[in-house]
């Protein structure tokens, strides 16, 4: 029972992750329609620049800070110089963005190295937090409580934060309106005054930020190193379309499938792991290919 809970936990917290750094990617292609598959050199990149402020600062705040506002002005950078000129063109989006990806990886490889990078868990992180949950007892008969590392549990919290304020934003503010007008008739929004591109690179620095805080989280929760890019991009790729495009609530639910899949799949099936995680992304798109929560077009 206990290693059956700890298994649900890691899923949750592993989920909570990959939802980071997906809702920033849901942003830019699941709403924004761009096809940017160098999401998870951002990724990559905001940790390596979050190591290197807590290291100069010993803040994990600043580091969180810095790349979040770094990956942001990246994000920026990209859409302005790029995708801006590339509305509606989805292979060129595609091919450019790869190509960037790899200058990407050569140039943090040439500046980090190959090696891994950890993270330091910020004192106010540190140990674990009982759980009010009985998982046995002792041969005295006191009674034993599951104990839960209490990083993980500040992941997940951050991700339901974050999640609650993105739903809030896309559906109970102007600038959500906007942006869902935007996406739906940029046209029609622009001719009543929005300046639809300002409000497009907002998000794409929103979305480009989100990977930057999931780089520094995933570089404290595990490590940081050559090839985490394309394990995150691909698992940001499952979880949106398992989830469905554009969808906060579908990306969370993606996000805890995927997460509680990989979690399972290692501990009690390690040989099927990467194949139960990627059935589930056949099952879905054999029935719903708009995804759980995705809206048919």
């Amino acid at each position: 029972m206990r290693l059956f809970l700890l298994t649900l936990l890691n899923g949750a917290t592993l989920g909570a992750l990959y939802f980071i750094v997906a809702s920033g990617f849901t942003l830019i292609f699941g709403l924004m329609r761009n096809v940017n598959l160098a999401h998870g050199s951002l990724y990559l990149l905001g940790g390596y620049l979050g190591y290197s402020a807590i290291a100069l600062t010993d803040s994990w705040l600043a580091g969180l800070l810095v790349a979040f506002l770094a990956m942001a002005l990246v994000g920026m950078a990209l859409q302005v110089l790029i995708f801006r000129r590339m509305e509606g063109q989805d292979l060129r989006q595609t091919l450019v963005t790869i190509a960037l990806s790899i200058v990407l990886a050569d140039l943090m490889l040439w500046v980090w190295g190959g090696s891994f990078y950890q993270i330091e868990t910020p004192e106010w992180l540190y140990g674990a937090v009982r759980l009010p949950v009985v998982v046995g007892a002792t041969s005295s008969g006191e009674t034993v409580y599951l104990q839960y590392p209490m990083l993980r549990l500040f992941i997940l919290a951050l991700a339901i934060v974050i999640g609650l304020l993105l739903w809030l934003m896309l559906n109970r503010t102007r600038i959500g309106l906007f942006i869902r007008g935007g996406v739906d008739d940029r046209d029609m929004l622009s001719a009543t005054g929005i300046d639809i591109q300002l409000v497009f690179v907002l998000v794409f620095a929103l979305g480009a930020g989100l990977a930057g805080i999931g780089g520094v989280i995933g570089g404290t929760f595990q490590a940081i190193a050559p090839g985490e890019d394309v394990k995150t991009l691909l698992a940001s790729l499952v979880v949106v379309i398992v989830g469905g495009m554009g969808s906060v609530v579908g990306t969370a639910l993606g996000a805890m499938l995927i997460g509680l899949a990989e979690q399972i799949g290692s501990v009690y099936m390690p040989t099927y792991a990467v194949i139960l995680t990627f059935l589930i992304m056949v099952i879905v798109l054999a029935f719903r290919p708009q995804g759980i929560m995705g809206a048919r077009r």
